[in-house]
């Protein structure tokens, strides 16, 4: 039989891989003995302290205030989303995004949440869910404020004893405020 050529013995691989490690040693060895030599940036030394210092120029003045800028636009950001939105109590936001900025922040969650919320009672008390200023930006007239002249005429009567018509003239306009807070409740929903 004859032997195959491919096929090696363990005498041949035990002398191959012993070469293999003397040539990679031999190889490691030289390479510690004669170092090549080494830069430690790519840009010759004037370039590089040139370099560091408007580097650090930069670093000491500029990012600081890049981030009280930004600072101050995150926290004014309550501020914008409830003018866009027309809240009513867009004032209220105002102020408490400048308490934000005094109290590091901590404010800034509770003045974004309630910049993007609708106040339940407001329209309730006020007629309207809207900023005064949306009605001057599109040209509307202002809603009638029909709880303060009810309330106006409700003193009136305390003064002097009502008439049977005095009384009756205010339940037909508190009527009409309840049919028409009950539309716009049910024009919101649908």
């Amino acid at each position: 039989m004859t032997p195959n050529p491919r096929v090696l013995d363990t005498a041949t691989l035990s002398r191959h891989s012993s070469r293999v490690l003397l040539v990679s040693l031999l190889v490691a060895v030289w390479s510690l003995a004669l170092p090549a030599p080494a830069h430690a940036s790519l840009l010759p030394p004037e370039m590089e302290d040139a370099l560091a210092k408007y580097l650090a120029i930069f670093v000491l003045f500029f990012v600081p205030v890049l981030l009280i800028v930004l600072f101050w636009m995150v926290h004014v950001l309550p501020e914008k989303i409830a003018h866009k939105r027309h809240h009513p109590q867009l004032e209220a936001i105002k102020t408490l995004c400048l308490l934000s900025l005094v109290f590091g922040g901590l404010l800034w969650p509770i003045a974004w949440l309630w910049a993007y919320t609708k106040p339940v009672g407001y329209k309730l008390a006020f007629g309207t869910d809207k900023h005064p200023d949306y009605f001057k930006e599109h040209g509307l007239p202002e809603p009638e404020d029909v709880t303060g002249d009810l309330r106006k005429r409700v003193l009136a009567l305390e003064g002097h004893a009502a008439t049977e018509t005095e009384i009756a003239a205010i339940r037909t306009d508190l009527e009409l405020l309840e049919t028409r807070l009950a539309n716009g409740a049910r024009s919101e929903v649908g």
